[in-house]
């Protein structure tokens, strides 16, 4: 239940994110506002989803997930009704730039929330889940807006947008969970996705493992003989569960918050620490531009369409353009059904011949052999529009592209879960940080790239950068555990941080 609301959480701020571009037409026809003033407030908006993790997400280390998945929510409700208000320029730069200012929190909040909750053997099925949710609300939200504008207005995209998100926020009050908790093993304490943990009593802590034995040795069935199942199998533990401890009782799971015991101004270092750490260690950096790069092809071609398509040959409205989103949605769903399972299955299999060591590189394999679908997509999009083809040549390049997105997308976020559970909140930040400064990037340059060097030179130099990043997985399949032992006091160091 928790995923599924967390789900629904992240599809929600993509809607909030990429519904806009359906209503770029009327909104210029009625309000006046030209194509390039909206492609700014896009870009504006990626510019503030780089920097909003940043800030905010101290607070969901401080406080737990819940009251920030809730006040994230509560927020962007309102900007949408003050977006379907619109009357001016500062109507349409504000809500934009604050909506993606929180909405930043999406990209992050949902892999803390992963690391809290699934095993390792789980997470790439997850993430391919959590990818198509995120795909779902780039791609789809445009049909439905592009129905929505000419039935009843484009005011009423937002309309709805908020009541969409006043039913989840509903639903998140209600229901959803805490999961930020410190955990124990062995009745030591440890540091949860965050990196941060209090300090810790050593005394106690020696009694409370002393106790724990205690209890297990007292616990233990004995075999035939006298020998206890531990002495026969040494791999084997017996544990007794303690029934006299009570539950917590349905409202004080939904608590608003729960506060960690790291004083706040400690926690106020992921500030920067999120920055640090990406050009710290290669793997976040790299995985961060591979996650940034396959973000921009989505955002690219989405921003091209609303503003090429409309044009001659094509003169699509706000319904045809909603309706190119459905190509890349079915290459996504199809990489979905493939590429989670086989992930996980892979990682496991490789595992089992490398002796039952498993190593994050693993997953690695998966995405090299969706790489070359990426740029075949990225390059029939261009250069069909380019040349005027029937649109069908332009939605099966994004249906490619769609496809080769997802093992890329997906393995990069789970590589760094793998590789640094205890610090995922500090690496995720920092991804997000590059992958929106890439794309915000990208989106402010490629109107005046296309019209200096052409929709066809532009999505074919595109297409072979993408290319060239997606096959530095290369590099890390075989020295990427290298760099993990060579920088593995570093990471000691943030993930044992008490900040005392």
């Amino acid at each position: 239940m928790n995923f599924g609301f967390v789900s629904y959480y992240a599809l929600m701020i993509f809607v909030v994110l990429d519904v806009a571009t359906v209503t770029w037409g009327p909104m210029n026809r009625e309000l006046g506002f030209g194509f390039t003033l909206l492609n700014d407030s896009y870009a504006a908006g990626c510019a503030s989803l780089a920097i909003g993790a940043l800030l905010l997400i101290p607070f969901a280390l401080k406080f737990g997930r819940r009251p920030v998945y809730i006040f994230s929510t509560a927020v962007q409700c309102g900007l949408c009704v003050w977006l379907a208000e619109m009357k001016s320029v500062f109507d349409l730069m504000i809500p934009s730039i604050m909506v993606s200012f929180v909405g930043a929190l999406a990209e992050v909040l949902v892999q803390m929330t992963v690391a809290d909750v699934y095993f390792v053997h789980q997470r790439g099925r997850v993430n391919t889940i959590y990818y198509w949710i995120v795909a779902v609300g780039t791609s789809l939200p445009p049909v439905a807006g592009g129905y929505i504008t000419l039935s009843q207005g484009w005011r009423w995209v937002w309309w709805w947008v908020a009541i969409l998100l006043g039913t989840g926020l509903v639903g998140l009050v209600f229901l959803y969970e805490e999961t930020m908790f410190l955990r124990h093993i062995d009745g030591v304490q440890v540091i949860d996705s965050s990196g941060v943990g209090p300090p810790v009593d050593k005394e106690r802590q020696d009694l409370q493992v002393k106790r724990d034995g205690d209890r297990i040795e007292e616990a233990q069935p004995t075999r035939r003989g006298g020998n206890s199942i531990e002495e026969a199998n040494p791999t084997l533990s017996s544990m007794r569960i303690d029934q006299s401890i009570p539950k917590k009782t349905y409202w004080n799971k939904l608590r608003l918050w729960a506060v960690s015991p790291t004083p706040f101004i400690h926690v106020v270092r992921h500030v920067y620490e999120p920055l640090v750490v990406l050009f710290t260690f290669p793997a976040i950096l790299f995985m961060a531009v591979v996650y940034g790069i396959t973000t921009t092809c989505a955002t690219v071609t989405v921003t091209t369409l609303s503003s090429v398509m409309t044009l001659p040959p094509y003169n699509f409205g706000a319904q045809e353009i909603g309706l190119m989103g459905i190509p890349p949605f079915i290459g996504v769903s199809l990489s979905s059904l493939m590429c989670g399972p086989l992930m996980d299955w892979l990682a496991l299999f490789l595992a089992r011949r490398n002796g039952g060591v498993f190593k994050p590189e693993m997953r690695l394999w998966v995405p090299l052999v969706f790489t070359p679908f990426v740029p075949a997509g990225l390059f029939m999009f261009g250069i069909g529009l380019d040349n005027g083809t029937h649109w069908l040549l332009p939605a099966f390049g994004l249906a490619l592209m769609g496809f080769g997105m997802v093992p890329a997308s997906s393995a990069a976020l789970t590589y760094l879960t793998d590789s640094y559970t205890e610090i995922i909140a500090n690496a995720l930040v920092g991804v997000t940080f590059m992958r929106n400064v890439i794309s915000m990037v990208f989106v402010f340059i490629h109107k005046p790239w296309i019209e200096r060097a052409g929709l066809t030179w532009f999505f074919v130099t595109f297409g072979l950068i993408v290319t060239v990043v997606l096959l530095t997985n290369l590099v890390f399949i075989r020295f990427g555990e290298s760099m993990r032992v060579r920088l593995a006091h570093r990471y000691l160091h943030y993930a044992n941080h008490t900040l005392q």
